[in-house]
């Protein structure tokens, strides 16, 4: 990569305004920093990092990284992934959302993600389509933008129309087992900031999907001591009820946030998996 945009993108695109990318957020400092080990820690103005492929086949994919919506693992999860799906000719596009706080409300992920959907259809780099692939948290925040919209909130562009995913690639998201009443650890002590809580009380994608829902690959750890397994059960019957088609991958033994680059283990493949998922379904087609 020979760019002087932030992570080596090729395109950068201001969500909200016209700010320089400058001070927008903030990085956690490494010692050998590298496009593909960022994590930030703050986000005052979000921001989308393009990733073209050399080889497009005139699909784009929106990437959700993790982090709990209190950091981002923008490198692990967000770029690293978006490299991997230009290799398979995605125009891939890498979200720095805002955190839910105080000062930005429960809502501004989701706001985020689906501002980030019609910029990305605005480029003309998604002509064919576009997917959404979230990891963690980002899970989390592909399959709300599989939901309706919750009634309670107020989007900020009122007139603006969000593009609705044509395909969905989901990781060990907590999807509902952090919201209130369905916990699956008694007694469950609420989420901090209460903004990250409200977020999960509010957005519980598996029961809120919108019908029919995209096919949808999704892919657990059975043992994940983080985020249940239970979660991808959920999400999968979900889509299944709303007339949707689902793939569903549960690997026995692999660690939480294992990403694309877990050596040593079978989760290891689960992105040639995915790959030959996408080909089933015609997605990879040009």
């Amino acid at each position: 990569m020979n760019s002087t945009l932030p992570f080596g993108a090729d395109l950068a695109l201001p969500l909200w305004d016209v700010e320089p990318s400058e001070g927008a957020f903030t990085l956690q400092e490494q010692k050998e920093p590298t496009h593909i080990n960022g994590v930030i820690k703050e986000v005052s103005r979000p921001w989308l990092f393009g990733y073209k492929s050399p080889k497009p086949n005139g699909r784009a994919v929106l990437i959700l990284g993790g982090g709990g919506y209190v950091e981002l693992m923008v490198g692990r999860e967000g770029v690293a992934v978006a490299l991997w799906l230009t290799t398979l000719g995605f125009n891939a596009f890498v979200l720095v959302h805002r955190f839910p706080t105080a000062k930005t409300g429960a809502q501004a992920p989701v706001d985020d993600a689906r501002r980030s959907l019609r910029l990305i259809e605005d480029t003309g780099l998604a002509t064919k389509g576009l997917g959404i692939c979230g990891l963690s948290s980002g899970g989390h925040l592909a399959a709300a933008l599989l939901a309706g919209y919750p009634t309670s909130w107020k989007y900020p562009n009122s007139t603006e129309t969000t593009p609705k995913p044509t395909f969905a690639i989901i990781g060990y998201g907590p999807i509902s087992t952090n919201a209130v009443g369905r916990t699956i650890i008694p007694d469950k002590a609420p989420l901090a900031p209460p903004e990250k809580q409200e977020l999960y009380n509010i957005v519980q994608p598996d029961v809120q999907l919108v019908s029919p829902p995209p096919p949808t690959f999704i892919v657990y750890s059975g043992n994940d001591p983080i985020v249940p397994v239970v979660n991808a059960y959920r999400l999968s019957e979900g889509i299944t009820k709303a007339g949707g088609v689902v793939e569903l991958h549960v690997f026995a033994d692999a660690p939480h946030g294992f990403g694309i680059d877990t050596p040593d283990l079978p989760v290891s493949r689960w992105p040639l998996m995915c790959e030959a998922w996408l080909e089933q379904n015609g997605i990879l087609k040009s």
